[in-house]
Parts: structure tokens; C-alpha cells; sequence
């Protein structure tokens, strides 16, 4: 009978044991950074539209949680804004492509271990990646792999910001299995990623397209007066004069390769339309923005830059102009946002181009064509992006009205498919954010996620 008690009373403990293990499995995020009295968050970011929503991040979390926060990692000045001194400056992994990152292989190599080593020093309870997944997957996939070596119970929760494009490439959803290996949580910022990825074992959210946080500065998709508002101090030399927005990208490869492209369209479109004057967008990047400087010795019409660091003053931008040419990427998103008649461009290594015939399943690059299923926008890519080419298009995009009216259109269709349902949001809002409606912004919601996170 004793021993049989005995047994009963060792079962009791063993279950109790295990349970009391399972609830320590499932503290939040909160809840174990509560035991060392901080949030120790480490955030990277290797490009300006990553460094735009790593910012925005950061201010949430400031703003949600209910301890103080320490930030380490990599980011570039809109990060540094909320609190970050970034390891290294940002522009030194903004290389994209195959064949155009060969020559900088070593320097990121170099740059990963150095990221690796501050991580494990600053001994995380969060590390958030944004986008740039070939950088961001290696480093947290060897932080994970140090954890395991190391058999560390509370190792760091792993979050990334901006699913990797499964759905532009060959075969590209069966690579999504190994992510819950090193990943923890997605952040989505396209429909239908969500429900995929979960499908492959990842674990993701939802979260809306961060750009929806600027919508309040895009005027209800009506024609503006051309007034310069936060342009105030620049003039535009007439009334009459034809504007046209060139966004020659955010990484000084792309920029050395797209910018002389764009300035032999300009000067084709000067016979046709006298009083062309160009609004150049300098991304928040430094070795951009000299380049740029020192491209206006040559530039052949009339141009005034417009600096980085003001949404305010970058739609204003928008609003005086009638049209855009830019090189693809997120701003082909922010133009159809604010409604402004667009030319997406690009080109790339013959290489890297041949990859990508080879190995893109859908027929268009920007992405709101891609999501509309429809051109929309007006694409050149590759062999078609050259000087003539563009100067014709563009002439065509200024002067056809129906053109020009079908993607004001289709940019309300884009900003709805972008925004989740209100049923999504309100499901992931946890206790402690308690937001209202026209508060559940991408980085609200991204935040109120790692906040509420227990890991499994």
C-alpha cells in the first residue's frame, strides 16, 4: 500500500514537474524579459525600405511595451532616429542580385560574423530581421544553430519582417519548410502569404503592406493643385511647366546603373516637352546621395533634389508632379498609393537577368501589377529599359488620359488588398496594446505580435 502511494506521489510530481515546464514554455516575450527588468531587442535591417519599416517597429514597440527598451544591430539613420547605433553602416549590405554580389562576398561574410558575435554578446530576447533574407536567413540561422550548441533554454525569439517572394519563383514555396527551422514568426505584408506559409509549418501574421501607415498623406486618390507645400523653399520655374518624379533606386549599384539610363530619356523628352523639369529622389543612403550630386554636372534638364528623411515632403513631391519613372522596387507601391501616373524600369547584370527569365513564374516585376494581375503600370525591363524606350512611354503616360486613369483606378483596388480585414486584426491585438481601430497600423500589430509572442 506504501509503495503504492509512493508511486501515486512520483507520478504527481513528474506531471507537475512536466506542466510547470510547459507553462515556463509558454511565458510571452514580456513576461521573461520581465525577470531581467528590460526588452533587449536586436534589429536589422540592410536596406532604406527595411530601415523605413525597422524604424517604424521600433517606435511601436517604444510605444506598446510595458518595460524599457535596449536596442542593438544593424540600421540606417531612420533607425538610429529611435534609439539604434547600428554596428556598421547599413549601405554595406545593400547589394541585390547574383552575379552583383560576388564581388562583395568576402566583406559580407566579414560582416556576418561581426553580427553574429554582437548578438550573442547583447544576449537578445528578440531578434528581428527586415527583409534582405539573404543576409537576414544566415544570421539567423547560425544564431540558432549557437543556441542548440549551447543547449540555452531561453534563447532568443526569432521574428522576420517581409516573407521572402515564394511566389515569384519557380519552386519557390517548397523552400518555404526549413524557414520554422530558424524562424520563429513571419510578418507578412501581402494577402495570401499568411495562409501559405502556415501551410509550409511557418508560423506567420498578416500584419498589411507598411506603406498603409503613409495613406493619411495620399489625398483620397484626387488630382492635386500643383502646389509645393513642403517643396516651398524650391521653385518650379513656371506654371506650365511639365514635372516628372525619377527615383533612381536605394542602392548605389542599381542607381549607378539606372541614373544614366534615365538621363538620356530626359534629354529625348526636352523637344517634346520644353519645360521639363525632374524631382529627383535621393534615397537615405550616403553613397547614393553623392553619386547623385555629382550625376547633375551632366543631367539634362532642369532638376532639384529632393532629400530622404520626410514622407511629408517626398508625397508633396508626388502631388507636383505628372507623372514618374523609377527603377523597380517598394516605391513602385508608394506611387500607385498616392496616385501618380508611373513607369517602372529596370536592369540588372546579363546574368542575373538571364536568371530571372528562367526562373520567374509571373509575368510582371512591380508589384502592384503582380497583385492586380493586370499592367497597369507600364513596365521596361531589361533589353527594353533603354533611353528611347522610356522617353516614349513616358510621352505617352503624360499626354494619354485613359492611360493615366487606369492606374488611379487601380490604386484603390491595391490599398484595399493591402490593408488586412478588421476580423484579422482585432484577433492578434493582445491585453496590453489596447488599440483602436485607426491605430492598427503594420507596426502596431508587428509589435503587439512580439510582445504577446510564446514561443512553443
Amino acid at each position: 500500500m506504501m509503495l503504492r502511494v509512493s508511486k501515486i506521489k512520483l507520478r504527481f510530481r513528474l506531471l507537475t514537474q512536466r506542466f510547470a515546464s510547459f507553462e515556463a514554455r509558454k511565458k510571452s516575450v514580456i513576461e521573461k524579459a520581465a525577470v531581467d527588468g528590460e526588452l533587449r531587442v536586436f534589429i536589422v535591417a540592410g536596406e532604406v525600405s527595411g530601415d523605413n519599416i525597422g524604424s517604424r517597429l521600433m517606435c511601436s514597440l517604444k510605444k506598446l511595451s510595458p518595460l524599457p527598451l535596449r536596442f542593438h544591430g544593424v540600421g540606417g539613420s531612420m533607425m538610429c532616429k529611435q534609439g539604434l547605433t547600428s554596428l556598421f553602416p547599413m549601405e554595406d549590405l545593400a547589394v541585390m542580385g547574383l552575379w552583383e554580389l560576388l564581388p562583395h562576398l568576402y566583406k559580407f561574410r566579414v560582416k556576418l560574423k561581426e553580427t553574429i558575435v554582437a548578438a550573442a554578446m547583447f544576449k537578445p530576447h528578440v531578434v528581428v530581421t527586415v527583409d534582405s533574407k539573404g543576409f537576414s536567413f544566415r544570421l539567423l540561422k547560425q544564431l540558432r544553430a549557437r543556441y542548440n550548441q549551447q543547449h540555452l533554454e531561453n534563447s532568443a525569439v526569432h521574428f522576420h519582417y517581409v516573407a521572402p517572394s515564394f511566389w515569384a519563383w519557380k519552386g519557390g514555396e517548397s523552400r518555404l519548410g526549413g524557414l520554422s527551422e530558424f524562424v520563429d514568426h513571419l510578418f507578412c505584408i501581402l494577402p495570401n502569404e499568411e495562409s501559405v506559409c502556415r501551410e509550409h509549418g511557418v508560423e506567420a501574421t498578416f500584419v498589411g503592406h507598411p506603406l498603409l501607415e503613409d495613406i493619411n498623406l495620399v489625398r483620397a486618390c484626387k488630382p492635386q493643385e500643383s502646389k509645393l507645400e513642403g517643396l516651398g523653399k524650391y521653385s518650379l520655374p513656371s506654371e506650365d511647366s511639365t514635372v516628372i518624379s525619377v527615383l533612381p533606386g536605394s542602392r548605389l549599384q542599381e542607381v549607378e546603373r539606372m541614373l544614366p539610363i534615365f538621363s538620356k530619356a530626359m534629354k529625348l523628352l526636352k523637344d517634346p516637352f520644353p519645360n521639363l523639369v525632374t524631382l529627383i529622389h535621393v534615397a537615405s543612403n550616403s553613397q547614393v546621395d553623392h553619386y547623385i550630386g555629382k550625376s547633375l554636372r551632366q543631367w539634362p534638364v532642369p532638376a532639384i533634389l529632393v532629400p530622404s528623411g520626410s514622407t511629408q515632403l517626398k508625397y508633396d513631391a508626388f502631388g507636383v508632379s505628372q507623372a514618374a519613372l523609377c527603377t523597380s522596387g517598394t516605391v513602385a507601391v508608394e506611387l500607385q498609393l498616392a496616385c501618380l501616373p508611373s513607369l517602372v524600369a529596370y536592369r540588372a547584370h546579363f546574368l542575373t537577368e538571364l536568371f530571372i527569365r528562367y526562373k520567374a513564374k509571373i509575368p510582371y516585376i512591380s508589384l502592384p501589377n503582380i497583385l492586380l494581375d493586370s499592367p497597369n503600370i507600364p513596365e521596361a525591363l531589361f533589353r527594353a529599359c533603354n533611353p528611347s524606350n522610356l522617353a516614349l512611354i513616358l510621352e505617352r503616360l503624360l499626354l494619354d488620359e485613359e492611360m493615366r486613369g487606369k492606374q488611379v483606378v487601380a490604386a484603390e483596388k491595391l490599398a484595399r488588398l493591402l490593408h488586412p480585414s478588421e476580423s484579422g486584426m482585432s484577433s492578434k491585438l493582445v491585453h496590453y496594446s489596447d488599440l483602436d481601430s485607426h491605430r492598427n497600423t503594420p507596426s502596431n500589430l508587428a509589435a503587439s505580435t512580439i510582445l504577446s509572442y510564446a514561443k512553443r
